[in-house]
């Protein structure tokens, strides 16, 4: 449950351009374990942000809480411009309900480090399963839309394999067409190559950077790829205990870092490649 008041925080964000995700003074702990300290972040519509950080620097909790997969001890989160963790109720704001962030959630897609597609479906079959069952399209244009994801990530002619027969890059690519059959507004990546082979990450790379270069979407991004995260985003956070250190274009971050922790957190990670 909330532990701080939330009625300095706005019924629903306004100004031109309103941002698509903003953490608001977000507070997330277990017990004295302080994993976000009172976040601030904004995503604007179609910006591709990438988070970086060391092992338990709140970067996954980031995602996590957006996906409504964990619940925040303070502030406020707010996706195209209403807010998810909260809804208006007698002109201040509440704890949301289910109805409520189930609606809000449909705005977001997510794709996990392990693949989570449904073993007893085909390729086809997992990416309409939600858009039948969760967004009410008939099978004829779930079909459609899957059929043309699919082709997007290259995997039309494995469409109907089920997930067994599909190599990790092949899975991994399955997931992303299945989140966008959900016509997210935001995407959310955590680690999506760090399960994979190394001759296999491209495969999925190169499916993210059409993402990003074709689609107006708004994606956050977790990895450990600082050359991937370089070549894709518009903009770098780094996390150092549950707050952003130092973000920047990523000439800004990875070319000339300001922090101390950015810079031991770079040169160890150059060290370790």
């Amino acid at each position: 449950m909330d532990t701080r008041d939330v009625s300095g925080f706005p019924l629903t964000l306004e100004g031109d351009p309103t941002p698509m995700v903003s953490f608001r003074k977000v507070t997330k702990s277990y017990g004295s374990l302080v994993v976000l300290d009172s976040l601030d972040l904004d995503v604007a519509e179609g910006e591709m942000v990438t988070v970086i950080g060391p092992s338990g620097s709140g970067k996954t909790t980031v995602l996590r809480m957006l996906m409504t997969l964990e619940t925040i001890n303070g502030g406020v989160i707010y996706v195209d411009g209403e807010p998810l963790t909260h809804m208006p109720e007698g002109g201040r704001l509440v704890r949301a309900n289910n109805r409520h962030m189930r609606q809000m959630r449909s705005k977001i897609g997510m794709c996990f480090q392990h693949f989570n597609l449904f073993p007893h479906m085909t390729a086809l079959e997992n990416c309409m399963e939600g858009p039948v069952h969760v967004l009410g399209l008939s099978k004829q244009d779930a079909r459609e839309r899957a059929e043309e994801l699919l082709a997007m990530v290259g995997m039309a002619e494995k469409r109907d394999q089920h997930p067994s027969r599909l190599s990790g890059g092949q899975q991994q690519r399955v997931a992303i067409a299945r989140a966008l059959a959900m016509r997210p507004k935001v995407m959310l990546f955590d680690e999506v190559t760090s399960a994979l082979d190394p001759e296999v990450i491209g495969e999925v790379t190169t499916v993210i950077r059409k993402l990003v270069s074709e689609h107006n979407l708004t994606m956050l991004m977790v990895t450990h790829q600082m050359g991937f995260a370089k070549d894709i985003s518009d903009r770098v956070c780094f996390f150092y205990g549950g707050r952003i250190e130092e973000q920047g274009t990523p000439d800004e971050l990875f070319g000339n870092p300001q922090k101390e922790r950015t810079q031991q957190f770079l040169s160890a990670v150059k060290e370790a490649g």
